[in-house]
């Protein structure tokens, strides 16, 4: 019910009723005070009236300015507190960057920190501090002494089961021919690994279960895993300071595929494959020569590693532990390659001064000194034991590569390359019948025993390093950034 008065004809603010018309109570006949007025409710409730001076149409546009005013102030007002935090969310966004800038650069410096004090650790012959760095640490070098009982047993163990059954052994079914070596072309090549500068890669290894995958050490100090079928980096390894000068993969049933490498900063490092996250973590860093790491193998126990280096030292590592089991005498030159016997009880050094040194595993004494006549001085910088475990390829000199018969000991063939040939890498392939060089003008493969020159490839330029693949339908090869790969086309 609405009320509205009968005067004004607007609805009153309070309606309200009284029991007599006349302003007196209809019983007593007293007279009504405003106390004695009834409320009434109206429903619904009606908007309060506007007063009388309000209702003209300059009043009411007067009030229309009013209303918009009030929502112009309040329009400006919500952009001036969006405009304020859009400021305040702009400063937290820039100083949350700059904190992760400096947080970065802070992480850089720390690891450079832990890399120089390693640096240094090294050189003075003293272990880092565990807090120095995030994996496990190798022994310091120790004095020159005999291999442990059940590592010597390990030696011999391996050594009369692969000498037994190399005598019968023949190469496999479907093994590469002289003549399918002769077809050889280029068939694929992997570009632009590693680094732009400083370019270049030093060293390769070929996973032996995954034949797609392989391993490559460069000039910028990185250890790159990369699959050749899917086009991939499966991994990229940092730690060293200085060039990788060597790459190994540690593949054996039952443990997980370790990667090695060694480099000029006198530091070795492993690091293994992780099952549950698929990647690789860093296992060991060992820090036992005092001089540049000139090689790195796996023995064919495939438990332990030999390491040569510039300090007139070769070493032992156990791979489980990374312990050194062995540390020879210092020798009167530096070493700059090694090279371990397939049957695992020889090791084989090179020098700076053109000789060869063949030392016994097993009690570390000198077994043969093998040193090319009438040569000037040359750097043997690869070395390569033939498979049947009867020679050992080898420059002798800088433009020459010499295959030496171990039962003599004297050159059984000495390979003729160019006065401009400058040998970098020299390794026979698994059946021995193949002989693989690669240097400063291509690669070359000659057949072991009649020396005939099968293939030549120049078309990439220096090869620094050579691996036969599996079977020997493949031979990989590095020039400059890229991995070439030839086979039958």
């Amino acid at each position: 019910m609405s009320f509205f008065c009968s005067i004004s004809g607007e609805p009153p603010r309070t309606p309200s009723s009284r029991p007599s018309p006349n302003g007196t109570d209809p019983i007593t006949g007293d007279k009504l005070e405003e106390a004695d007025l009834v409320t009434v409710k109206a429903n619904p409730k009606a908007a309060p009236p506007r007063p009388p001076n309000a209702s003209s149409i300059p009043a009411l546009l007067q009030t229309l300015q009013n209303e918009w005013d009030a929502a112009m102030l309040e329009t400006f007002a919500l952009r001036q507190q969006y405009n304020s935090l859009r400021q305040e969310l702009s400063y937290a966004l820039y100083a949350q960057d700059a904190a992760q800038r400096v947080v970065a650069r802070l992480i850089k410096e720390r690891d450079a920190a832990r890399e120089a004090l390693s640096s240094v650790a090294a050189t003075m012959n003293v272990e880092a501090s565990a807090a120095a760095g995030d994996v496990e640490m190798g022994e310091a070098a120790q004095d020159a002494g005999g291999l442990p009982g059940d590592v010597l047993k390990q030696i011999d163990e391996t050594h009369h089961k692969l000498s037994a059954a190399r005598k019968k052994r023949k190469a496999p079914e479907g093994y590469a021919t002289a003549a399918d070596v002769k077809g050889y072309a280029s068939k694929h090549t992997i570009p632009s690994l590693h680094s732009p500068s400083p370019s270049g890669i030093t060293s390769l290894a070929v996973s032996t279960t995954n034949p797609s995958q392989f391993l490559t050490g460069g000039n910028d100090k990185i250890v790159q895993f990369y699959d050749r079928s899917t086009d991939k980096v499966l991994a990229s390894l940092k730690g060293h300071t200085k060039k990788v000068t060597h790459v190994a993969l540690r593949e054996q049933e039952g443990d997980p595929t370790l990667i090695l490498s060694a480099s000029a900063d006198k530091i070795a490092k492993a690091w293994a494959h992780d099952s549950a996250s698929g990647e690789y973590i860093p296992k060991a860093t060992i820090r036992t020569h005092k001089g540049e790491l000139t090689g790195l193998a796996v023995h064919p126990t495939s438990t332990l590693m030999a390491l040569s280096s510039a300090d007139r030292t070769w070493s032992l590592h156990e791979l489980n532990t990374f312990a050194q089991v062995y540390r020879s005498p210092e020798h009167e030159e530096a070493f700059s390659s090694l090279s371990v016997h397939p049957d695992g009880t020889l090791v084989a050094v090179g020098t700076p001064g053109g000789s060869i040194q063949v030392f016994d595993i097993r009690t570390g004494a000198l077994a043969a000194s093998l040193t090319p006549e009438g040569v000037a001085p040359f750097t043997v910088n690869t070395l390569s034991f033939s498979e049947n475990g009867y020679h050992l390829a080898a420059p002798d000199s800088l433009s020459s590569v010499a295959v030496w018969d171990l039962r003599k000991p004297k050159i059984a063939k000495s390979i003729p390359l160019g006065d401009a040939f400058k040998v970098n890498k020299v390794v026979y392939d698994y059946s021995a019948n193949f002989l693989a060089v690669g240097g400063s003008e291509g690669l070359r493969v000659f057949a072991h025993k009649s020396w005939e020159e099968l293939a030549r490839f120049e078309e990439g330029g220096e090869v620094s390093d050579v691996v036969f693949g599996a079977d020997g339908k493949e031979i990989w090869g590095v020039t400059g950034r890229e991995v070439r790969i030839w086979g039958q086309a």
